[in-house]
Order: structure tokens, then sequence, then C-alpha cells
């Protein structure tokens, strides 16, 4: 029988901390951000042989995960595995710069056959009061045109690939057509260009199958003036999909602290046992 969806939460968050990488970054590390894209399948993810991440669902973002620089296998299994012997995705091997920032994306190929893309983040510097829009065609359709206010500002992009575009920061209403028309198969939706960061969107999803959704990640800390060190994190921006898919953001830091609740609760419980059993 499977975990319970929190104690599965917990334990891929305890497996990812203590064996798949280092709880904190270390120099030399580099970033790498897992997006689950492949739709109405619930996997775990396994990095160098050890489950990193359990029970991760269609639309789940986690990270950024700190993982030494080298070369790393990543194998994708169905959710009920036990092992990474039979994946569905994979095995592939990553090579992972020493300060690199990744994403790899778990999703379908134009056909409906599942894959997995590494993308390398950029994290070069953006020039004050812009951001950089990054769009990521990982869904099984067709090549599309990315509109805005209703004219292609990205044509003809095919899965896996990206364009990129530095605007002015603010907020985007965009939306997914086939290319060369602009009735949106996603959208529209606002997406926000945020100052001095990456906002890299994902259509993905299957076109066939009514799943074509978006979901966003960030990359903060790019901007010309004092910014610190590039962060990320993920969210959902929109979705085709039906509502009871259940599609949501997530990441380690949550997770994190999901598990954090439930230590305190079950050491409050022993301490109380404890207590009645001296009485």
């Amino acid at each position: 029988m499977r975990k319970p969806l929190i104690a599965g939460l917990a334990a891929g968050v305890l497996i990812a901390l203590s064996s798949a990488m280092p709880a904190t970054a270390a120099p030399g590390d580099a970033s790498l951000t897992v997006f689950h894209g492949v739709p109405k399948v619930t996997v775990d993810v396994y990095l160098d042989g050890k489950r990193a991440i359990d029970d991760f669902k269609p639309g789940m973002m986690a990270g950024p995960l700190a993982v030494p620089a080298g070369s790393h296998t990543i194998a994708i299994t169905a959710g009920d595995a036990t092992d990474a012997s039979k994946p569905i995705i994979g095995p592939i091997t990553v090579d992972l710069a020493s300060g690199g920032n990744y994403t790899a994306v778990a999703h379908d190929k134009t056909d409906g056959s599942p894959t997995a893309t590494l993308y390398t983040n950029d994290t070069s510097r953006i020039p004050a009061g812009q951001g950089r829009l990054i769009v990521r065609h990982v869904a099984a359709a067709p090549a599309v045109d990315v509109l805005a206010g209703g004219k292609a500002v990205i044509s003809n992009l095919t899965n896996p690939g990206e364009k990129s575009l530095v605007l002015p920061a603010g907020t985007v209403s965009a939306s997914v057509a086939a290319t060369g028309t602009t009735a949106p198969v996603i959208g529209p939706a606002d997406v926000n260009v945020a100052n001095g960061a990456d906002t890299i969107v994902y259509a993905w999803g299957s076109l066939d199958d009514k799943t074509l959704a978006l979901a966003t990640q960030s990359i903060t800390g790019l901007g010309t003036g004092p910014g610190g060190v590039p962060a990320g994190n993920a969210g959902l921006v929109a979705s085709n999909a039906p509502s009871n898919q259940g599609l949501v953001g997530g990441s380690i830091a949550g997770l994190i602290a999901l598990a954090g609740i439930a230590a305190v609760l079950i050491r409050r419980r022993v301490t109380g046992r404890q207590a009645e059993d001296q009485r």
C-alpha cells in the first residue's frame, strides 16, 4: 500500500536532504529545479539511483535543489515503484557545471510519448527596469505562437524548444495559439514579468487530451543593481485542464515546512506518552 500523501512528501524531503544532495548549497554546487509536465501520471524522481522526490504529481515543480557539480543520472518511475530499475523516462545522464542553474522537465513529446529535457537557465544580468520572459514548449502539441495584445511575439515554437525576450517589467496578457492562428489553445493569462528576474513559462500537457496548461518558474536577483545570489520559485499560472485534476505549484521549501510540522506533532505525542508512563 502506498503511503498517505503527507507521509510521502515528508519521506521525499528527508531522502532528498539526507542522501541525494546536501542539505545546504556548498561552493561549486549546481542549482536544479524539477518540473513534472506529463499529464495524468504520478511519478517518483530518482537522482543517482536514490529517490529524491516521491509522489510527484502533474503540474508540480520542486526546487531549486543544491546538487554537486558533475555527472548525474536521473530516472523517473511510476509512483508505486520501489526502485529505479524500471523507469518510464530515462535513465538520462546530465552534466551540471559548478554554479550552473538548470531545470529538468519530464514532459510529452509532440507525439505524446514521454521524455525528459534538461534546460540551462540564463542567469546573465538584465538591464534595470526590465525582466526576461522565457517560453518553453513541452506539450504534446504542434508548433505554437505566443500572442500578446493579439499579435505574435514568439512564432513557430516547437517542442522542446525555448525562446526568450527582454521586456519592460510589468504584467503581460499572453496566450498560446497554433502557429499562424490567433485562437488561444491556452490562456489568455496574465504573466508578471518581474524586474531583474527570469520569468520562465512552460506550455505543457496534451492538445488531444485537452490538458494544455501553463506553469511558471522565477529566477530572481538578476538585475544590474545589488541583487544577491540568483534564487528561484515556481507556481501555476493558468490551465485549460479540468479543475478536478488538482494542478498545484510545489517547492522543496514547502515540503520541508510540512515535514517540520509533522516532526513537531510526533515529538509532542511521544513526550505526552512518556509523561503518562511516568505517572
